[in-house]
């Protein structure tokens, strides 16, 4: 028992049930949590509850919380600007902070009779224009480069009027990716006019401009300058042609932000992707460290990334409970309405995977998960002499208690990583008494009939099957699959006396991967959870299979009707709480049985 625990839960309890902040702190007294709540009570006391799920951020949290302060609010509008106002003034260590790095980029117009659109990290020109700040530096360059090739603005170092033809026209002119300043054909107004339509697309975005390009081309035409419309019309043109390429042009034409998360290993990382004029023109990523639960998260981030100023819309691919509180705490601050939306389809959605992508890429490179993923797997390919690298690989144990409780487990592998989706749980049926080969044949066998039978849950097949055990286990299973025509290559992981992966095995020669860091991480990290998996299953079951055993003490409760009773109610308390109607209904008894069954389980639970 936690005293402690026990001690702030007791504190916890004595809470007001109103909305306020909490503030947690460790043996040193210094904060290092904030958080707001509807109800303090009910939302401190779950911190303190013993054995309580927690995801991994919290439980960090937990076990460095030694005390707790908090602070009252009239409103739960009050304790949102409350806790933004104390985490910007204390930075406390378990809250949200946006640490990473912010490069800054500039598109810069430089000065003179002839200027020009460059790509710079610092505004320090006087003489010079500039467009930004934009943290992501793709954008930016994208940008310049489109620009000055649609509107054909001269991107060499030579010096307009002073370089007027003292060469011949560089090879950009020849494939009409220049105008040809340097002929001094171009009068130094009309560069300038084509200079601020080229500012214009890069701000409003391709779609302002076509229009008010289309009705410039049409007014020179109306004057008879075919020339002049000539040329606006081909950059129209290049303007469709970019942004037939791009998959970054939206629809709409406002300003908004699109933002999603991507989760791997326990780990969580942010992306921003913003919107302006129907464009995207910018992209934050941040790490957020430790996942936890995803409204949690996504709270705390909009509230400490937003904490000045907002677009009028923001797209999350997640909804939040209190979405109103959220929008009237921006209004405040920010000074007009703020949307929080939710896509459910459509563009929308597309950018929210979008989004989400980025967010991936970001946490890749941050963990450098994928690289040591990925060379584990070409090692595990070169030492077990397989063709390609295995990117799907699947394992399988055996568990049992006694005789009762037999199962087996299918864990998958794709790319290195586990495959939650893909688990796959198998209960027993045929195999009398303990039998560990038995079983691991009635395992694969019906997990490939599945296969041959076309079964979408089990319709891929693997590059690599491993089993938990050594050659007795691939001996048996191998004739399984012979018998099938399943043609995949089957190892076994063999244990030493520690219960730790020692070595692969397949015809009886063992193959000895402790030499080999990669393979022996990612082959221990299949085994153990493969064993995790199927002792879990092994365990629920003998609980689940225990539990309704029990109710067939009842006089007129059989297994089917404790069954039904199970399948009903699942857990012990939730059939505790069940009413005498409900029980009757549930197993088909009449009311005398109701009433016995209800007794039973009042005073045996």
């Amino acid at each position: 028992m936690n005293t402690l625990l026990d001690s702030l839960h007791k504190r916890a309890r004595s809470l007001p049930l109103s909305p306020g902040v909490y503030i947690m702190k460790d043996k040193k007294g210094k904060i290092i949590y904030i958080g707001k709540a509807k109800q303090l009570k009910n939302r401190v006391s779950t911190y303190f509850i013993d054995n309580a799920k927690r995801d991994r951020k919290t439980q960090k949290l937990v076990e460095r919380i030694n005390d707790f302060d908090y602070i009252v609010t009239p409103k739960e509008i009050d304790a949102f600007v409350l806790e933004t106002s104390l985490i910007k003034q204390h930075r406390p260590k378990y809250n949200i902070l946006l640490k990473d790095a912010r490069g800054f980029n500039y598109i810069k117009i430089t000065g003179g009779a002839y200027p020009r659109l460059r790509y710079v990290l610092q505004a320090n020109e006087p003489d010079a224009e500039y467009i930004g700040p934009y943290v992501g530096g793709f954008f930016v360059k994208q940008s310049v480069e489109d620009a000055n090739r649609i509107f054909m603005l001269p991107s060499c170092n030579r010096r307009f009027p002073d370089d007027f033809n003292k060469a011949r026209p560089c090879l950009n002119y020849g494939i009409k990716r220049c105008m040809g300043v340097c002929l001094g054909k171009i009068p130094e107004d009309e560069y300038k006019s084509i200079v601020e339509a080229a500012v214009d697309y890069i701000k409003k975005g391709s779609k302002a401009s076509v229009a008010a390009l289309t009705i410039e081309m049409e007014n020179a035409a109306e004057k008879l300058n075919f020339e002049k419309a000539a040329r606006i019309r081909d950059r129209i043109a290049a303007m469709k042609s970019v942004d037939t390429v791009q998959s970054v042009i939206a629809s709409k034409l406002t300003d908004y932000d699109v933002i999603a998360s991507f989760c791997d290993d326990q780990k969580a990382a942010i992306a921003v992707v913003k919107y302006s004029g129907g464009r995207l023109v910018d992209k934050e990523s941040f790490y957020i460290g430790d996942e936890y639960d995803l409204q949690k998260m996504f709270g705390d981030f909009l509230l400490e990334y937003y904490s000045e100023t907002a677009p009028t819309e923001i797209y999350i691919e997640t909804e939040l409970e209190d979405i109103e509180i959220f929008e009237e705490y921006f209004r405040n601050e920010c000074g007009h309405k703020v949307k929080l939306i939710t896509p459910k389809r459509g563009e929308g959605l597309s950018q929210i995977m979008l989004a989400k992508s980025n967010a991936a890429e970001f946490l890749t490179l941050k963990i450098g998960r994928k690289s040591k993923e990925l060379t584990a797997l070409d090692e595990l390919s070169g030492l077990l002499g397989l063709k390609k690298s295995p990117k799907y690989i699947e394992c399988y144990d055996i568990s049992n208690i006694g005789e009762s409780t037999k199962v087996g487990g299918m864990v998958v592998f794709k790319d290195g990583k586990p495959f939650k989706a893909a688990y796959r749980k198998f209960t027993i049926k045929d195999v009398e008494g303990l039998d560990d080969y038995g079983c691991m044949k009635e395992v694969i066998q019906r997990r490939f009939s599945r296969y041959n039978n076309n079964d979408e849950g089990f319709s891929t097949l693997p590059d690599l099957i491993l089993l938990d055990g050594g050659i007795g286990h691939v001996s048996a299973v191998k004739s399984v699959l012979d018998g099938m025509n399943i043609d995949v290559r089957l190892f076994g992981l063999v244990k030493d006396s520690r219960h730790k992966t020692r070595a692969v095995v397949a015809t009886g020669e063992e193959i000895q991967i402790k030499a080999n860091k990669n393979t022996f991480t990612l082959l221990t990290k299949i085994q153990e959870e493969v064993h995790r998996f199927s002792v879990t299953f092994a365990r629920e079951k003998h609980k689940k299979d225990s539990f309704a055993l029990s109710l067939t003490d009842v006089p007129g409760i059989g297994e089917a009707k404790a069954a039904a009773l199970l399948k009903r109610f699942k857990t012990k308390q939730a059939l505790k709480q069940a009413t005498i109607e409900q029980l009757r209904e549930a197993a088909k008894i009449n009311q005398e049985k109701a009433e016995e069954l209800k007794k039973f389980i009042d005073e045996a639970f």
